[in-house]
């Protein structure tokens, strides 16, 4: 289970994220410059890059854990599922959201203190949660956006989200998406930069030629990302796991699945270029 745990944060590290690594290195730092949807493609390039990264040597560590009989916690919870930016930071990042309430904002009254109270609590962990990631400050920034957005949902938009949950999930992507441009630059110009070459900003076209091969080129991959990004595969495998006949045959193919993926896995690492995890940057 442990070697089986590893290889899959390896597939999740080698194959997909380093790919979208690509089209971030691509148009990142020149994102102003692009047309709206090869911007797009790019942030949400690195959306996706972001999260298989960080869960893939979450998934490492934890399958490393299993063959020493140590149980890591799961850092993960599928979160581009959410239905609201409450839910994302309940299943992204999960260790550090849990020591951000236990240690600063259950301390400081939590929202036992009144509404007010409340909102100033939020705002102070959030910052804390953008200096924690750096001393820059488009961090400050990245830490009041969620800030904003966690006081609105508390205040009155959450009852709003309940009633729809495609346009809910379609608001916590969205937000999500722009919330990474600003984490991902830079400094915050560059981060508005950024923002600005989304919408157009500058008379930028909507689309060109380019966005158009790279939307092709890169349709496979975003198709295993969005698929990958929701806990579909685990489902399918449980129920698999459930059938008397689908076990005996799973329990054959899993063995030899687990060599060819780390066979494949082992040649992208030996045909690639290096490129170390995101979060050592933090």
């Amino acid at each position: 289970k442990g070697m089986y745990i590893v290889a899959l944060g390896l597939f999740k590290k080698v194959i997909i994220a380093d790919t979208f690594g690509k089209a971030v290195s691509w148009g990142f730092g020149t994102i102003e410059t692009l047309s709206s949807m090869e911007a797009l493609l790019v942030s949400f390039s690195y959306t996706f890059q972001l999260y298989f990264d960080f869960s893939g040597y979450c998934d490492m560590a934890t399958g490393i854990g299993h063959l020493f009989n140590i149980k890591l916690p799961v850092n993960f919870d599928s979160p581009y599922k959410a239905a609201s930016i409450v839910e994302f930071w309940e299943r992204w990042h999960m260790s550090l959201t849990r020591f951000l309430r236990t240690y600063i904002y259950i301390p400081l009254g939590g929202n036992r203190k009144g509404k007010g109270r409340q909102i100033c609590n939020i705002l102070i962990v959030w910052i804390l949660t953008g200096l924690w990631h750096g001393a820059a400050w488009n961090f400050v920034l990245w830490g009041l956006f969620f800030a904003a957005l966690l006081i609105t949902e508390k205040v009155w938009l959450l009852s709003v989200l309940e009633k729809s949950r495609v346009l809910s999930h379609a608001y916590v992507l969205f937000f999500v998406t722009v919330s990474f441009v600003i984490f991902g630059a830079a400094d915050w110009k560059e981060a508005a930069r950024g923002i600005g070459g989304l919408f157009g900003a500058g008379g930028i076209p909507f689309a060109s030629p380019e966005a158009l091969y790279y939307l092709k080129s890169y349709a496979p991959v975003l198709a295993m990302g969005m698929v990958g990004a929701t806990p579909l595969g685990a489902g399918i495998l449980k129920k698999g796991l459930e059938k008397k006949g689908w076990r005996s045959v799973l329990c054959v193919a899993e063995p030899v699945f687990l060599v060819a993926l780390v066979g494949m896995i082992t040649g992208y690492l030996v045909d690639g270029s290096f490129r170390p995890f995101l979060y050592f940057r933090f």
